[in-house]
């Protein structure tokens, strides 16, 4: 019914679940630290951290009814921090949807947002978008350093690199419906309530507040700035009131409302008399012809919220100040301030600055006041409503555009592949090891193999139709330390310098490569090892990795480009090396030896064996992994007998056929291979 009269569908909730998702973790944990108010009171945080599976199961039934109705081409577009897991939910099921996400918030800087304990689920679950939106560049970039601090992302001003994915951000000031308004504004009863508020203040300038009963709303900060005004400028006394008007918020705070109460009766006993109050304030929502009448007779309006996303009452008051052109003290760190440069900018907690302020918009005169408010008319009539919603629709369009255009790589076809291993009278299996068989580590010692693959991996090389192999970056110690044990499994180290056949000892695949390159390359990531903390250089036989990993991210990324740019300028220009740009590291081999030689070595190998080879499986994670798929492409084998799959999302840039999202996957895969292997 719904959707036949509306074009809506309803995500109906239990009241308990809706309850604890809103109340809870929404307003407990999420919307304090998104407007940096610290969780001083601890029962609070425990109460909104119980709520987080009831946060999780909101998202879920969202995620479920957007699944349920999308059909190709449509478009996704997520709201507000209640809904943060969605994204990703929806990517998982419908990998190549375009969907966008706009935070009408403020995102927090990193150091305050990594105190969240959900940290890293909150932007995971965002980053199944494909354009992240915010309301100022300063909100970007804190979501951009958290990605980069928290998750280990690569990223520039205008993406985040996730799971091979690139998503967008962008900028986006949100606006109102100016025409809504400036009907709203002319109407007859609002006129009417003008003159009446007006009779009720004669000769008094109007200075007028509206906001949330809340803390984050600088209401406090509002009325001592006030009061600072009427003390440094006596003569204004009796002449100027101020009306603040407060929404009950939706949770009580006596202690709060026992401070303004306290404040607004000092400043009123102080300043003034029984004809005179420099305050009123009324506690009440105000009906709309009573909110847009004021919003006419002000002299001023003055918003000094502590935090804000986007205040649009500042662009309502612009709009209905066309005539009377009325000056606009607002808040720096509000969203608005940005594009707002025609009002006047304060500090809330600069009391003295924003006395001065409120005086100097005072004294404005009407030709200052005029083109302050064309600054401000002209910005807030071209950033409306529309043009926010249609310029985010028109960006996500673009990006979107981009990536359908490439043909996405398919999620790994399980049964299609434990079929051919099943059939298969002889096999080759190819592993990267980091990234691949075990999750990228911090520390690269930390990265030791999960006890399930190893299980699987005795169980495969056991199997007499198997030849196996891991194939990796690391040196020939690491894999003998981590996978020696297992008898039948071939080796090979360095990206193809060393390899160990099954049952055999380490052959040199590289002895007259000349290594005169490394002193040099050596002394540069020396050099930037000493100015950059928690990095190090690791040496290999025939190559040198430094690694970054463990640095500030956004110092590392940098020295990692500056370290980059100095290889290429005295080394790569001169000497037969290359750079590996790898996953938080730079490693410098020989250009003659990668990861697709061993495997065209080991292709042919099996091609010469009888039965020939009818089944290779090869898998891997980063750019030098692309190596080995493209070997595969460019060998004699079958199209129909071997199978390469990355780690990554559907739209990675790769030359394997199918993908995988997580190393656990690849595990998961391998351990139904082994299951085949024992039961036959």
């Amino acid at each position: 019914m719904l959707w036949s009269l509306q074009s809506c569908v309803p995500v109906l909730l239990d009241d308990n679940v809706a309850t604890n998702h809103y109340k809870g973790y929404c307003k407990l944990d999420l919307w304090p630290l998104f407007h940096y108010i610290p969780w001083d009171d601890t029962k609070s945080t425990r109460e909104g951290t119980r709520s987080w599976p009831d946060y999780v199961t909101v998202n879920e039934q969202f995620a479920e009814t957007i699944i349920q109705i999308y059909q190709p081409g449509d478009i996704i577009w997520v709201h507000d921090y209640h809904l943060l897991l969605v994204p990703s939910m929806i990517r998982k099921a419908l990998p190549t949807a375009i969907i966008g996400f706009f935070l009408h918030t403020p995102f927090p800087s990193s150091e305050i947002f990594r105190s969240l304990p959900r940290r890293k689920e909150i932007l995971s679950g965002l980053l199944g978008s494909n354009l992240i939106g915010f309301q100022t560049y300063a909100h970007a970039r804190h979501f951009n350093s958290s990605c980069i601090r928290v998750l280990g992302c690569e990223s520039s001003p205008t993406g985040v690199e996730f799971h091979g994915f690139t998503v967008s951000i962008g900028i986006f000031p949100i606006g109102i419906d100016v025409q809504r308004v400036q009907a709203l504004c002319r109407k007859d009863s609002v006129s009417q309530k003008a003159k009446s508020i007006r009779d009720l203040f004669p000769g008094k300038r109007i200075i007028m507040g509206r906001d949330k009963f809340d803390h984050i709303k600088g209401i406090l900060h509002k009325l001592h700035s006030f009061e600072k005004f009427l003390q440094l400028f006596p003569e204004w006394h009796n002449k100027v009131t101020l009306i603040q008007i407060t929404s009950p918020p939706h949770r009580s705070s006596p202690s709060f409302a026992s401070k303004i109460s306290e404040t607004i009766s000092r400043i009123n006993g102080t300043y003034g008399s029984l004809e005179y109050a420099p305050v009123h304030h009324y506690h009440q929502i105000l009906d709309e012809d009573e909110y847009y009448a004021l919003l006419n007779i002000a002299d001023m309006s003055l918003i000094t919220s502590l935090r804000d996303g986007m205040n649009t009452s500042s662009h309502e008051f612009v709009v209905c100040q066309h005539e009377q052109k009325a000056p606009l003290i607002l808040s720096e760190f509000t969203g608005t301030a940005g594009s707002m440069s025609g009002a006047y900018l304060v500090n809330p907690w600069d009391h003295l600055g924003v006395a001065n302020a409120i005086n100097d918009a005072l004294l404005l005169s009407i030709e200052d006041r005029a083109i302050k408010h064309k600054q401000l008319y002209d910005h807030v009539t071209r950033h409306t409503a529309q043009f926010w919603a249609s310029s985010f629709i028109k960006e996500l369009c673009s990006i979107s555009q981009g990536t359908t255009q490439q043909t996405p790589t398919p999620i790994v076809d399980t049964p299609r592949i434990i079929n051919s291993y099943t059939h298969a009278q002889r096999r080759l299996l190819m592993f990267d090891y980091d990234g691949t068989l075990t999750p990228i580590k911090k520390v690269p010692n930390a990265a030791l193999p999960p006890p399930d693959m190893l299980k699987a991996m005795q169980i495969l090389v056991q199997d007499p139709k198997n030849v196996v192999f891991v194939i990796s970056g690391r040196d020939q110690a690491c894999l003998d330390t981590w996978l020696g044990h297992i008898d039948n499994l071939g080796l090979s180290a360095e990206h193809g310098s060393f390899i160990k056949y099954p049952g055999g000892k380490w052959i040199n695949l590289a002895t007259e490569i000349d290594l005169n390159w490394k002193a040099p390359v050596a002394e540069i990531f020396n050099f930037f090892t000493e100015r950059t903390l928690g990095s190090f250089v690791e040496h290999k036989r025939y190559a040198i990795t430094w690694h970054y990993r463990l640095a500030d991210p956004d110092y590392g990324t940098f020295q990692a480009k500056e370290c980059q740019m100095h290889l290429e300028n005295a080394i790569l220009s001169k000497l037969p090396v290359e750079i590996l740009l790898g996953k938080k590291n730079l490693e410098v081999r020989p250009i003659s030896m990668n990861k697709g030689e061993i495997v065209k070595r080991l292709v042919q190998q099996q091609l010469q064996n009888q039965p020939p080879c009818d089944f290779v499986y090869c898998v891997g994670d980063d750019r030098t992994d692309e190596d080995m798929f493209k070997a595969l492409k460019k060998s004699e084998l079958n199209e129909d007998t071997y199978f390469t799959c990355t780690i990554g999302s559907a739209t990675k840039h790769t030359h394997a056929q199918w993908h995988v999202n997580a190393p656990q996957d690849v595990i998961d895969l391998i351990g139904t291979m082994a299951d085949v292997s024992l039961k036959n």
